[in-house]
């Protein structure tokens, strides 16, 4: 037996149409990075940590290119839709895959709705009546629009990945001129070298830095992955999927970065006057419109009013597709009902995901009293989606070494393990009152995924492949465990400031070791990758 050493995508393409170009790709990645986080990361990011989030944006930035690095890899090995719940299934078999699948779905299907209600939030400063103002949930007026919004974003969906990725390309390039518009205003306006050191670099010491990581930068960051989720889609995945990813991430960290410099050195000195946790800035229509005013350049506020608007709604448009095609590859896995592979005659767009994506974003619509914690658990999640890259990719390495990659993370038995514990830092920086509910959302997608494999009759029963996921169960419960007695995010601090890092550390290389050597066997790759690297006898 034989494996390909070469993918053929012609016949490769999932009955998905292979329209997506590299810049489609690119521009995919790019709009998710740069969403509504860019008006709020750098003012978050300067409460949590004074001028010294500079160093929490290159250590965030840092080790979000480790992870883009991994997925670069594993995008161009294997351009399949919805991959980051599908290299898991290869590495690691069904159960790792039918985990990592709702990681991903459950930070991509909430992320769609969110971003739009924040996009009905800022328009609520020019149209009264869209939300309460006193808990910022949607009015009936507010749903019906946000309902409406997500029909057309399904619509535009409807009209296939060529259709769509030419609106996102106009929508991208709009959401990357007016960041550098307003780093370039600012800058050139009013910059204040003082304001980093007047109230010292680092008021909150490495702390402050650290929280400033999980609680702005990662976030604002993450979305380089969404390109990956259109592998299916590519004109030419193996070489474009590689350059996408660390394309996007490379200009979404250096626009982020730059964004940091001039909010801190165009803040007046009032703003700062009582501390950086007392922040304050000039109205009440985001922080980078605020200082604009103040300086101002009305101008350029009235632009970034308009980009509050149309960035978040970008960042639905491309998070809707996202969750689409996430269903369509754990269909593809056996992991849930056939009819999410179900696509459009003619545009070859995944029909049922789309609309199930829908109906899902009008019920997180409705005015859940926890909802600003949930935003903290999307995050989450997304960084636990990301944990699958380092460990698939170990594996991979050793179970299908001889296979084509187009791009070869080097040192890759080095990066791995160390992306892996990057990432495992960053879940236990978001704190325990974000990971507890996390882990409740874990438990709820266990019990679905459980009624799933019960209950549905659409696929032949596949094995559940236990052996080969029992590293991931000892993961979450210590990472919970670690959590719930660290420093950060109202765990009991029980372990010593920095000896908590070690052991996040510790703990990781152990699992990262035990999954590497409860991988599967070179044979049942083969059999779950056939449908991409098909087996010659």
């Amino acid at each position: 037996m034989t494996t390909a050493p070469e993918l053929d995508v012609k016949d490769s393409a999932e009955g998905l149409s292979r329209d997506a170009g590299f810049f489609a790709l690119l521009f995919t990645s790019v709009g998710s990075i740069i969403g509504s986080g860019w008006m709020l990361g750098a003012f978050t990011c300067a409460q949590l940590a004074g001028p010294s989030a500079l160093l929490g944006w290159i250590i965030g930035s840092i080790a979000m290119i480790l992870l883009a690095l991994v997925f670069a890899e594993l995008g161009g090995l294997f351009p399949v839709s919805g991959g980051t719940a599908r290299f898991p299934h290869y590495a690691f078999g069904n159960l790792a895959g039918a985990s990592f699948g709702w990681f991903s779905w459950l930070q991509a299907v909430a992320t769609a709705p969110i971003e739009v209600e924040a996009a009905l939030t800022y328009t609520s400063n020019f149209v009264p009546g869209l939300t309460n103002q006193s808990n910022g949930v949607l009015t009936p007026l507010g749903y019906a629009i946000a309902v409406i919004m997500m029909g057309l974003f399904t619509g535009l969906n409807l009209y296939g990945i060529k259709r769509l990725t030419q609106a996102n390309n106009a929508i991208t390039t709009w959401k990357i001129v007016v960041p550098l518009l307003t780093i370039v205003a600012l800058a050139s306006t009013h910059f204040s070298s003082s304001n980093f050191t007047s109230h010292g670099f680092a008021p909150f010491g490495a702390h402050g830095v650290l929280a400033s990581v999980s609680g702005g930068v990662v976030f604002s960051l993450v979305g380089f992955e969404q390109c990956v989720q259109l592998g299916g889609e590519s004109k030419n995945p193996q070489r474009d999927i590689p350059r996408a990813v660390i394309g996007s991430m490379i200009i979404g960290a250096i626009i982020y970065f730059l964004l940091q410099v001039v909010f801190i050195g165009a803040l007046p000195a009032s703003s700062f006057s009582h501390g950086w946790q007392q922040l304050v800035f000039h109205g009440d229509r985001g922080p980078f419109a605020g200082i604009s005013e103040g300086l101002g350049l009305t101008w350029l506020a009235w632009i970034l009013y308009a980009d509050a608007i149309v960035a978040p709604s970008g960042s639905a448009l491309c998070y809707l597709t996202t969750t689409s095609r996430i269903t369509f590859g754990m269909s593809v896995n056996r992991q849930v009902p056939r009819a999410f592979e179900r696509v459009t005659p003619r545009t070859k767009a995944p029909i049922v995901g789309l609309l199930f994506a829908w109906a899902m974003g009008l019920f997180l619509f409705l005015p859940f009293p926890s909802w600003q914690s949930l935003v903290g658990i999307v995050g989450t999640a997304t960084v636990l989606m990301y944990i699958g890259g380092p460990v698939s990719l170990g594996a991979l390495r050793l179970q299908k070494p001889d296979l084509a990659r187009p791009f070869r993370l080097p040192f890759a038995q080095l990066w791995s393990p160390v992306s892996f514990i990057v990432a495992s830092w960053i879940i236990y920086w978001a704190g325990w009152n974000t990971d507890w509910k996390l882990g409740a959302a874990i438990g709820v997608g266990y019990l679905l995924m459980g009624a799933s494999y019960v209950f549905d009759r659409t696929h032949t029963p596949e094995p559940i492949d236990w052996h080969a996921a029992l590293w991931l169960w000892p993961y979450l419960l210590g990472m919970g465990v670690i959590s719930a007695l660290g420093q950060f995010g109202g765990g009991s601090k029980t372990i010593a400031a920095n000896w908590d890092l070690v052991l996040v550390a510790a703990w990781s290389v152990a699992v990262y070791v035990l999954a590497i050597r409860l991988r599967l066997p070179e044979e049942e790759v083969d059999r779950y990758a056939a449908d991409v690297y098909p087996v010659e006898s």
